[in-house]
């Protein structure tokens, strides 16, 4: 098969395949109007108003002429034979004099302004490829919008090969120019990095884009620092490109390619291709990297949260004797109170009939130990997994960029003093930090009795925070694809405008 010939037989075949056709498809397509059904009535015989209203029906849609059509659907045949009011069953008399249907299809163009294809169109069309071939490279794609571009303007389509080569020049076109662009800046350094990422020849016969590859499945700080490693070493390739310049669609088909490659695999492309698909695998192996690392994050602070759930379970478990033991201690000292009351009894020796005084204050001092906050909450139970968080958060904030709206404003700026505090050594949270980011369950927490900033809380309620503010959008993630800005979604302002 020639290179320019992008497409199978069954493809080639079934793009001006009209069998199938749906009733919805029938009405938009082949609906004759009053004009039409006048024209098609100046022809004498049924065989000849049906043959040349469905030539026209066929150069409307899909574009060509009746001798490019393999078949001709039942279906369509009836639809329009109902329309002018003849029998479907003559069109098989129609044209057997070849003449009958040139003479036709003349009439045709010079009725309805249809025209032959030519060279010029041949580069026009190309051009209009080449741009939607820069965001997209599928081949049926483009054959079935060059068909589009030639039907709307009237032109009847050529042969399948040729639109097979307009689309082959066009997608040839658009990746040299994509190539161009991703190769852009790349340096000496730059290649010499991209051909080490496949080089074959290292220990164990592991390649740095093998290693790469290898996304940590396990959610634990280990697991993050192993996703910091691998994205820190792509940062450092310092490869930089304009990919303002490239359809994020074609970007990410480039990548997806790239990544279906062993590394040995791109040693057969020449250098220009090679180093594109690199850099388009790299620059989403990067992303993918940013956003497994916020959901190691997102993950760790809900088993935060878990923990301090499950031991406040385990405490009311293991608790539940000694607590049942207080509550009638209680309800026999509130018991033997209100008797003292109502008879005017001396308390003290009311209540040394229930308990021995001494026995009394052993057991509020006990209540003491296994009572829990008034709220029930767990947030004093999880005090103890600040030293394990603080294996990977430092590196968290070290390694990842945030941006925020003005609603997280306050949090951002605790994350940098934590950052701060991590960089000095420092430990005490210092005065005039950011508060507001702090919600009201955490307060009594990261204030102490005294007023002081407690900084395990402090930090523990600013991580959490971080990871519902990324949920909810008002924090994004420079590098992320599932975190980016919200209005990186939108529909930008000029192609709006188009």
């Amino acid at each position: 098969m020639s290179v320019k010939e992008l497409l199978t037989p069954e493809q080639r075949k079934d793009i001006l395949n009209l069998n199938n056709l749906s009733d919805f498809e029938l009405t938009s397509y082949y609906s004759l109007s009053d004009y039409d059904i006048e024209v098609i009535n100046r022809h004498r015989r049924d065989h000849n108003r049906l043959g040349f209203a469905l030539q026209l029906c066929i150069l409307r849609n899909p574009g060509c002429t009746l001798n490019s059509m393999v078949e001709i659907p039942d279906n369509l045949t009836a639809y329009v034979a109902k329309q002018i009011e003849v029998n479907p069953e003559v069109f098989s008399y129609y044209a057997k004099r070849d003449t009958t249907r040139r003479e036709h299809l003349e009439e045709i163009r010079q009725v309805y302004g249809y025209r032959n294809f030519n060279k010029n169109d041949y580069r026009k069309t190309s051009n209009a490829l080449l741009n939607l071939a820069l965001e997209n490279g599928n081949t049926v794609y483009l054959i079935r919008n060059a068909i589009d571009v030639l039907r709307k303007e009237k032109i009847i389509l050529p042969a399948i090969p040729t639109i097979e080569r307009m689309v082959w020049l066009a997608k040839t076109r658009a990746e040299k120019k994509i190539y161009s662009i991703l190769n852009r800046n790349l340096s000496g350094s730059h290649k010499h990095g991209l051909e080490k990422l496949i080089d074959l020849t290292v220990k164990n016969n592991k390649t740095k884009l093998a290693w790469l590859r290898e996304i940590p499945g396990q959610s634990s700080p280990d697991s993050f620092l192993k996703v910091i490693q691998r994205l820190k070493y792509i940062k450092e390739m310092n490869i930089t490109v304009e990919t303002s310049l490239i359809h994020s669609n074609k970007l990410l088909q480039l990548a997806r390619i790239g990544s279906r490659y062993e590394p040995h695999s791109f040693r057969r492309f020449k250098e220009e291709k090679r180093y594109a698909l690199l850099i388009a695998h790299l620059l989403t192996l990067s992303q993918d990297l940013t956003d497994h690392a916020i959901e190691i994050h997102d993950r760790q602070m809900m088993v935060l949260q878990a923990k301090g759930r499950k031991t406040q379970e385990e405490m009311q478990k293991q608790n539940g004797k000694s607590v049942n033991e207080k509550v009638v201690h209680y309800a026999d000292i509130g018991a033997a109170l209100i008797t003292a009351k109502e008879k005017g009894m001396d308390p003290y020796v009311a209540l040394k009939k229930v308990m021995p005084w001494e026995k009394i204050v052993e057991s509020i001092e006990e209540a003491k130990v296994l009572s829990r906050p008034m709220d029930y909450d767990y947030l004093d139970l999880i005090k103890t997994r600040f030293n394990y968080l603080r294996k990977y958060t430092p590196s968290l904030l070290e390694s990842l960029n945030f941006k925020s709206t003005k609603s997280a404003e306050s949090l951002l700026k605790a994350l940098e003093t934590i950052s701060e505090l991590n960089d000095s050594g420092k430990r005490k949270i210092p005065d005039g930090s950011p508060l507001d980011f702090v919600p009201k369950r955490w307060q009594k927490h990261v204030f102490d009795d005294e007023g002081n900033i407690n900084r395990q809380y402090y930090e523990m309620a600013a991580l959490t925070e971080l990871k519902n503010y990324i949920r909810s959008g008002d924090v994004w993630v420079e590098g992320s694809r599932l975190h980016q800005d919200f209005e990186e979604y939108l529909v930008s302002k000029d192609d709006w405008e188009l």
